[in-house]
């Protein structure tokens, strides 16, 4: 958490006029989130943390930034107002983009169940649209990019793999079977010919929503460039997007036997994150570690058969 002097001099230097009432957001697992408010306008402020934990999570307001700019008029995305990486003012970058209009879908999913099978058809179009923005190489915005995607996937999920040795995570399935499986994928991966932007986080709460209408796509800061199917594990997690007919109503997936390979190593390579940060982040143990571990287990077993 940033001292409360500290953020308004963060807003002043971003422009933003006082008197402004400032909260903080919680929910987060990696920065610091406030809401701020000057009459009747709305912003929300980032502020990271000091160091990253895992090898990809350096730069992430960075990447978050970049994401929204090139999502721009495609998704209803934050604009991004200031983006600051100086560490002048705070020794950390930090973020301050508008607010999106709406609630989290996941804290109201309760109230929301009425309209849930809408919101996922009109999801799934929203992420076609996503999936449409294309780049010029492969890889995240911020780190090693790669002419293919191949290499590109294979770079990241050998990062993940060797923070796991370095925090001494004790995976549920061996670093040699993750690199097996990856390995004897890389022709299945080389069909993949046009960096497409990924969002890689589209779980519930990273989704606003009015009534049956989805308002803002926000926390783009594990986006990169790749395959669209990199997006599916989030989208269904803790299950199997193939099984969501709402959501394919709005999202045309091709599941040839190529398809379904790649779909599990992007379920082995998010579920082998959630297990590596848990132990930099010191959440180790309980149910939600049971069931990631099982999810990763189950990826890899599939990919071996």
């Amino acid at each position: 958490m940033t001292d409360a002097w500290k953020l308004i001099e963060l807003l002043r230097a971003a422009g933003v006029p006082g008197p402004v009432e400032v909260h903080e957001i919680g929910g987060g697992t990696f920065n610091s989130t406030y809401r701020v408010a000057a009459g009747d306008r709305r912003w929300v402020l980032k502020v990271a943390p000091k160091a990253g934990g895992l090898s990809y999570e350096h730069d992430l307001l960075s990447t978050e930034a970049a994401f929204y700019r090139a999502a721009a008029g495609v998704l209803p995305v934050p604009e991004v107002v200031h983006l600051d990486t100086a560490k002048e003012i705070v020794p950390s970058d930090w973020l301050l983009m508008t607010e999106c209009p709406g609630v989290n879908w996941f804290e109201h999913a309760e109230q929301l169940a009425p309209h849930r099978g809408a919101l996922r058809s009109q999801l799934g179009a929203t992420v076609a649209r996503l999936h449409r923005v294309t780049g010029t190489a492969f890889g995240y915005p911020q780190g090693e990019r790669a002419p293919d995607w191949p290499t590109a996937f294979t770079s990241m999920m050998t990062a993940v793999l060797d923070d796991a040795a370095f925090y001494g995570v004790d995976l549920p399935v061996s670093a040699d079977r993750v690199r097996g499986v990856l390995t004897a994928a890389r022709e299945t991966l080389a069909e993949v010919r046009e960096p497409v932007l990924v969002h890689f986080d589209l779980w519930p709460g990273n989704v606003l929503v009015d009534g049956d209408r989805i308002t803002g796509i926000v926390d783009g800061e594990r986006s990169f460039w790749g395959d669209p199917l990199a997006d599916m594990p989030s989208l269904g997690l803790f299950g199997l997007i193939e099984d969501d007919a709402d959501f394919l109503a709005g999202y045309h997936l091709d599941l040839t036997s190529s398809a379904r390979i790649r779909l599990d190593l992007y379920r082995a390579y998010l579920y082998l994150i959630m297990t590596v940060e848990a132990t930099p982040r010191g959440t180790t143990g309980g149910p939600l570690n049971q069931l990631v571990h099982a999810h990763l287990r189950d990826a890899v077993e599939r990919l071996e058969r």
